[in-house]
């Protein structure tokens, strides 16, 4: 009934992009670059497609759009929070459901919220015979809301931890202690965990300190409620008004959360650059660290750590997407061929594409 090809994102940390055919319809399932510096899908010889599908809206699925006259200059579609705090690119994407059902090129497309990110969705193509791709998916985020995905014949899955085990709550607490021990620098994606850690900081009693880019995500997160759990739709309002503005010459204390997640340039290199300098606070990554990076070589020189703060799926949270969807077919994604091996062993029975990139169904 269908086939599905993994361009990029399969066997490595790497930027997410995925050919679906089905009935005789064919999809791209998001077109990022990265995290690694210059890494890009290659498109040679896909052809035209019907439309792109964007999950949501981090670099690694969105930054490389402008590749998309290779396959015809599809329309793009994306939620509304997700072109909202899009680059120029995404502006002008059409309309995908956060949440609710839709017909594009014809075919049946229904989606759901994935947490990780403001407006991030799982998809499902073709119905109950066809495929699901989670993109980016965390069931642990207090703030961004979660459902389980249908089922379906094939699964696309964020394996990007593989057998890793380890709670977001006992990462937090950990965390937390640091920060009232000594003042962390916290780089981070501001549309994704750095509002996730802010929500837990404050709920500590941390105080809180957040860059302008970070404080943008949250008062665009004002306009569109439904990005955030109902319980928390009022508190990136009350956020703005809690918190201290990060800039070069704060003193440090607390947490302070910055953009620029590998302290790439901007405020973010900035800081680091001055904390590494001086001692006055630890400088904490929290996500993949970048070959090449500016992250990278400040854990060379010892002047930084890597805690994880979870925003993809543990086994656990595997085991469970699997037991919704119940495919027959599985890709891993977002996981180095050398740590594939660790995912047959949590879904004996299953056909797990770890040999090659894609299956058919």
């Amino acid at each position: 009934m269908g086939r599905l090809v993994a361009l990029s994102g399969w066997g490595v940390k790497g930027p997410a992009c995925f050919l679906v055919e089905v009935e005789g319809r064919r999809l791209l399932l998001d077109l990022g670059e990265g995290p690694d510096a210059g890494r890009r899908p290659d498109l040679a010889g896909v052809g035209a497609v019907d439309a792109i599908l964007i999950s949501h809206g981090h670099a690694d699925h969105v930054g490389a759009l402008d590749l998309a006259p290779q396959v015809g200059d599809p329309p793009i579609y994306a939620t509304a929070p997700v072109r909202a705090l899009g680059d120029a690119r995404l502006k002008g994407a059409r309309d995908l459901p956060f949440g609710g059902a839709t017909r594009i090129a014809g075919l049946e497309i229904e989606t759901g919220p994935a947490g990780h990110a403001p407006g991030a969705v799982w998809m499902r193509i073709g119905g109950p015979q066809g495929l699901v791709y989670t993109g980016d998916y965390s069931a642990e985020s207090a703030l961004f809301p979660c459902v389980p995905p249908l089922p379906a014949a094939a699964l696309v899955c964020d394996a990007s931890y593989g057998d890793a085990e380890e709670p977001l709550d006992r990462q937090i607490v950990e965390l937390v202690e640091r920060a009232r021990r000594r003042p962390l620098l916290l780089p981070a994606p501001p549309a994704g965990r750095a509002l996730e850690m802010a929500l837990a900081f404050q709920r500590a009693g941390v105080p809180v300190a957040l860059c302008a880019a970070t404080r943008a995500v949250a008062r665009a997160m004002t306009e569109y409620p439904a990005a955030a759990v109902p319980a928390l739709r009022d508190w990136p309002a009350e956020l703005l008004a809690t918190t201290e503005e990060l800039t070069a010459d704060s003193r440090p204390a607390g947490a302070m959360i910055v953009a620029g997640a590998q302290a790439e340039r901007g405020l973010s290199a900035e800081l680091t650059q001055r904390f590494a300098a001086s001692g006055e606070a630890d400088i904490v990554f929290t996500g993949h660290v970048a070959e090449g990076s500016a992250a990278e070589r400040l854990m060379a020189a010892g002047h930084a750590t890597v805690r994880r703060w979870n925003v993809h799926p543990t086994a656990g949270g595997l085991r469970a997407l699997v037991a919704a969807v119940r495919p027959g077919a599985m890709l891993p994604a977002f996981l180095p061929q050398a740590r594939i091996g660790a995912v047959p062993p949590l879904f004996p029975g299953l056909s797990l594409a770890t040999e090659r990139p894609g299956f058919s169904w």
